[in-house]
């Protein structure tokens, strides 16, 4: 019933946004004169924000066409590598590059929003690194015949396209995946692996949650297992591939996330009506593309969601020694020779501070030396793999540590 309701939902407020396009379009013809004076012009830039805001969305393009290397334009193309039921590998090539750069596996989040969320990081990155990315599907378009996907699938996953890359690859694991990356590199290091990560950069991941707990811990943890079995949990309907299928709906996880903020994002719309009526079209893109980023979601198996919420957030099950993979314990001990570096936020509001560092304390046998941490003043969760300081103050830290262990 929930997935259906949101459907209805969507379906008129679908034909409402293009209502009050057309209507915004109208109003702004130059050929009528209510675009020049009275209340035109605040009218139609209320109808243009609520039709941006009610727009439904699909997934977005990375759109990263060319890069610059050494001060000349390189084209970039996508190229996927590795196809799978839930996830394919993608890699952006640099066209007429001499090979020898570092390799670099970017593990996106699985946790509500496509990877193009880290469409920043893997811009800002381009120049330096042959660059590959995670590209997960959205569980509602995966035919039910393809199986499960849990958190020992996303482990497997991360260790069939390091194997596939290569040896000496670095990884780069944002927020989420922090916790399963750790395990597969774990995991590879106890099988003596030779693709396991040349290094391991975690940034704001919840490796131990116990650790300046914020909202997104405290709403996992205030409730029992069985609650978000039975109210977070939705079948998906007969319009999509992916029709019976259990999930947690991206929408859900949306708009979790913007009642956490809730005053922030109403400021945002505010500055966004202002620019438009001011005639400001430049600011008012920014914003607008900030959200059709953030408001295009995706739907999460069940099983990975409410392994997940075990694992990661009400056992603890990483930094107790009790976590599990194919029924095996995942031993951080065994990680000897991965340069591991923690990156976090002063001010994120998502994984709390302390929480990536508890990954380095994990790793009992890795040398000191191999061990880094980085706390990035002034910035919050996004800003850790996204916008200018991300480019100018987080990515050099990277750069150097990648060059330092294994170039």
């Amino acid at each position: 019933m929930l997935y259906n309701a949101y459907e209805i939902q969507r379906s008129m407020l679908a034909g409402a946004s293009a209502l009050a396009n057309f209507s915004a379009g109208l109003l702004q013809n130059p050929a009528n004169p209510f675009a020049y004076f009275g209340g035109g012009p605040v009218l139609a830039s209320a109808l243009e924000v609520f039709a941006h805001a009610a727009a439904p969305r699909g997934k977005p393009e990375f759109g990263l066409d060319h890069t610059e290397i050494n001060g000349k334009r390189v084209e970039v193309v996508e190229e996927i590598v590795l196809e799978k039921p839930f996830g394919n590998l993608k890699r952006f090539v640099r066209k007429g590059v001499k090979p020898g750069a570092p390799k670099l596996l970017i593990v996106a989040p699985m946790s509500g929003h496509f990877a193009t969320l880290l469409r920043g990081t893997v811009e800002r990155m381009l120049s330096f690194a042959d660059v590959y990315i995670t590209d997960w599907h959205d569980a509602k378009l995966v035919p039910m015949h393809a199986g499960r996907f849990d958190l020992d699938d996303y482990i497997d996953y991360v260790i069939e396209f390091l194997e596939t890359i290569g040896e000496g690859t670095h990884v780069l694991a944002v927020c989420q995946p922090s916790v399963p990356v750790y395990a597969a590199a774990a995991v590879m290091s106890a099988d003596k692996n030779p693709c396991r990560p040349a290094t391991l950069t975690m940034m704001g991941g919840p490796i131990d949650t116990r650790e300046a707990p914020t909202a997104v811990n405290t709403l996992a943890t205030e409730r029992p297992f069985s609650w978000f079995e039975q109210n977070v949990i939705a079948t998906v309907p007969m319009t999509y591939p992916g029709a019976g299928r259990r999930v947690y709906p991206g929408f859900l996880q949306l708009a979790g996330f913007m009642s956490m903020n809730l005053g922030n994002h109403m400021i945002s719309h505010w500055e966004m009506f202002k620019h438009l009526v001011q005639g400001d079209g430049e600011s008012a893109d920014a914003t607008m593309s900030f959200y059709d980023e953030y408001r295009s979601v995706c739907d999460m198996t069940a099983e990975f969601y409410l392994q997940t919420i075990d694992v990661v957030f009400q056992s603890h099950a990483l930094p107790t020694g009790e976590m599990m993979h194919r029924g095996k314990r995942v031993d951080p001990g065994a990680i000897t020779d991965i340069g591991l570096l923690a990156v976090e936020g002063e001010k994120d509001d998502i994984s709390g501070l302390g929480q990536t560092k508890a990954a380095l304390k994990l790793a009992t046998n890795l040398p000191d030396g191999m061990k880094q941490y980085h706390m990035a003043k002034g910035v919050g969760h996004y800003g850790i793999f996204n916008g200018s300081k991300w480019r100018t103050r987080i990515a050099p830290v990277l750069e150097k540590w990648m060059m330092t262990h294994g170039g």
